[in-house]
């Protein structure tokens, strides 16, 4: 059945899943849904401790057995050690048929691809899938199809009953005897626990693994004691070193530095860039330098942002410092500047995953954006994104908050390369649609900015700004002249990826592509 980004989702997929093809960003608007509920059983007796000795005693107490859905957060990206830990623990217990339900799935999680390939893992429900996990769902090897969704597709998913988590495993920089976590303090400082919120109020069970205890009561905290089951003390959660560091830094590239420039003049251009608007931006080289181009137009104007929100980094924490942000709310800190800042700030802000972007809520935080600057592996003359899988097919990406911010805001803009290496980043069709064209509202490249034709608008503001516009279907052909136009890929039938819609739709789908195929160029 064809949705309404022309996506053919076999009807198989979707009588399977009990899912609707999507029907556009807005079709669940104002319609009433029942939140799932966990089962949980009371702490009655006061003299029962929360304290395990093992991850496996954890396992054991919360009747761990084949089948299960167990669930991670990911602020320690790279750094973290937690799902590795856990899944060798169950391993050990002989268990098999696992799910995990991941917030994001990344380089440190390689251990989960072996065990895909030894039965212990059948089914990965995730925002990210990167490496060599991306690969063996690309090619086949997960029992059951991946199931991809944005950030605040996750939350609905948890929310709403589409995913059930039976063990929620979380990491805590720090915790108390009874349950209460924080993400400051410690030696896996990671700043905020807003991916785990939702895991702690939905799964039937929920373990803390800490390798820091503190006094209770661990105050303020971001997962309470009343969500929290058991406590298991290790030596190491997370190697601080790639938790968050100072690495992040403006980008020296002069195609970034000009794309970014070109970004904020963009924004500068349009009646939004006023006193009191708010703003979000990724952790890209483009991005970062274009949070800094802001900062003149700032002072010129004597404007403030009222608000920025997202995966904080220096750049925005500096500006906050400066007087230009009245507040940042923080769903992800992705340096040590940001955690530091959280730790001290008053106006630094911790917020839950549904607050900032569940499209079921009584609203969220993505809803009262005026810009969000975001990249693309591709974009299509639809101006549909994909941000998932590579030219060859295989996943490599994650929608993270892409879609979520996308649908939100006043002004979208994508901010990318014509081309990456020998690969055009505009053509005709992307090869996974994630967020959709109808979304996006301006392209920033090296070769000029391309304004959705929706957005009449903006057009005429950019126009009156003397920006170099040009159309997207001239960036593609400029593309295509210097690279050649990709030959299109082989896929098999088979599915091994579900991408759904922020509200449950399925807006693609990804086929079984063959490993180590070579990518091959019409020059």
């Amino acid at each position: 059945m064809l949705n309404a980004v022309g996506r053919d989702i076999p009807d198989e997929i979707l009588k399977r899943y009990g899912k609707e093809p999507f029907r556009g960003s807005s079709y669940r608007d104002d319609k009433p849904y029942t939140k799932a509920a966990p089962t949980v059983r009371g702490m009655v007796d006061p003299r029962r401790s929360k304290m395990v000795g093992s991850i496996r005693e954890a396992l054991e107490k919360c009747g761990a057995r084949d089948g299960m859905v167990f669930s991670f957060h990911h602020h320690f990206r790279d750094g973290d050690h937690i799902v590795n830990m856990v899944l060798e623990a169950a391993q050990e217990m002989g268990l098999r048929d696992l799910t995990i339900c991941a917030s994001s799935l990344g380089k440190s999680h390689s251990r989960v691809a072996q065990m895909i390939e030894e039965g212990t893992v059948i089914g990965i429900q995730t925002s990210g899938i990167r490496d060599r996990i991306g690969e063996d769902v690309s090619f086949g090897r997960l029992a059951t199809p991946a199931i991809i969704r944005s950030h605040g597709g996750r939350v609905r998913a948890i929310e709403e009953g589409d995913v059930h988590i039976d063990i929620a495993f979380i990491g805590a920089p720090t915790a108390d005897e009874y349950g209460n976590l924080r993400g400051v303090g410690g030696k896996s400082d990671c700043g905020v626990l807003s991916y785990s919120v939702v895991d702690s109020r939905y799964a039937d069970h929920v373990v803390a693994i800490t390798d820091t205890m503190v006094p209770f009561p661990n105050f303020p905290p971001s997962i309470p004691m009343v969500d929290v089951d058991y406590v298991c003390v290790v030596d190491e959660i997370g190697d601080p070193a790639k938790i968050a560091s100072n690495v992040i830094r403006m980008t020296q590239d002069v195609r970034e530095l000009k794309m970014a420039e070109d970004c904020a003049r963009v924004m500068a251009a349009t009646p939004y860039f006023r006193d009191g608007f708010s703003f979000q931006t990724g952790g890209g080289g483009a991005s970062l330098a274009a949070t800094r181009f802001l900062e003149p137009f700032l002072a010129e104007r004597q404007i403030q942002m009222s608000f920025a929100i997202g995966g904080i980094t220096k750049p925005l924490v500096d500006l906050l410092h400066k007087g230009y942000i009245r507040t940042i709310v923080d769903a992800q800190c992705f340096d040590q500047t940001a955690i530091q800042s959280i730790r001290e700030d008053p106006q630094h802000y911790e917020i839950s995953t549904s607050e900032y972007a569940n499209p079921l809520n009584k609203g969220a935080f993505v809803n009262k954006l005026d810009f969000v600057i975001l990249g693309a592996l591709e974009i299509d003359t639809d101006f549909n994104v994909n941000v998932t899988t590579g030219s060859d097919g295989v996943l490599r990406g994650a929608p993270g908050g892409h879609p979520d911010t996308a649908a939100g805001c006043q002004c979208s803009i994508i901010v990318a390369p014509l081309i990456r290496g020998r690969i055009p980043t505009v053509v005709d069709r992307v090869v996974t649609c994630v967020t959709p064209g109808e979304n996006i509202d301006v392209l920033v490249t090296d070769y000029g900015i391309a304004v959705n034709p929706r957005r009449k608008d903006l057009l005429q503001w950019l126009r009156d700004a003397k920006l170099p516009l040009i159309t997207i279907e001239e960036l593609r052909d400029i593309a295509y002249s210097i690279v050649g136009r990709p030959d299109p890929i082989e896929f098999h039938d088979e599915v091994v990826g579900i991408i759904e819609a922020r509200d449950g739709s399925i807006i693609d789908v990804v086929r079984r592509v063959e490993p180590q195929k070579p990518l091959h160029w019409i020059v």
